[in-house]
């Protein structure tokens, strides 16, 4: 899973300063207006649709990159538990540790989920006057941090469960392997 995970946060980082510097580039050539406008004109472009985009990109990331960490602790805890329920193993360690892991990745993903959302209907609210832009840019800094924060628990839970999977796997195959010795000793 880290493998997936660490260039999905890297694609995300990138999205993340390319809407807030298109934001700042946006918020900043509203007043420079005459030659922002000639120059969007003739580009047919202009720097909100950039930063628009590069937003709802951005915010749909965001939610995949912690909905698939939310999906990943989801099945690996379950199947933890159902190998253990076959096997017969005591919930303490492994099964316990993939709930705990879980519990530790989903409070910080959420809040930056949720910042975000709240994010994206706050330009929204700032484009059309409702709200001030300010509020935009500062619930723009707070999803930024949350993210950062939510990766760096997200990467640690999920280096960690790598283990408690490997773990589970060791203790089977052991099963496994003394269930085949003692049915080896059986005579026919």
């Amino acid at each position: 899973m880290t493998r997936i995970f660490l260039p999905l946060v890297f694609l995300h980082f990138v999205g993340l300063v390319a809407g807030v510097t298109t934001g700042v580039v946006y918020g900043t050539s509203r007043d420079i207006a005459s030659a922002q406008r000639s120059l969007a004109h003739v580009l047919q472009w202009d720097w909100f649709s950039v930063h628009f985009l590069c937003g709802l990109a951005v915010a749909v990331l965001t939610l995949f990159v912690h909905c698939l960490v939310f999906t990943y602790f989801l099945g690996t805890g379950r199947w933890v538990k159902e190998v253990a329920y076959a096997y017969g193993l005591p919930d303490q360690p492994w099964p316990k540790r993939t709930r705990e892991l879980k519990r530790q990745a989903f409070p910080p993903a959420l809040l930056a989920m949720l910042l975000t959302i709240v994010l994206v209907a706050s330009g929204a609210a700032a484009q059309v006057g409702a709200w001030p832009w300010w509020i935009h840019l500062g619930l723009a800094g707070a999803a930024v941090l949350a993210n950062f924060f939510a990766w760096t628990v997200e990467y640690r839970a999920i280096s960690e469960n790598i283990v408690v999977l490997d773990r589970v796997m060791a203790e089977v195959q052991r099963l496994a392997s003394t269930s085949n010795d003692d049915n080896d000793d059986t005579p026919t």
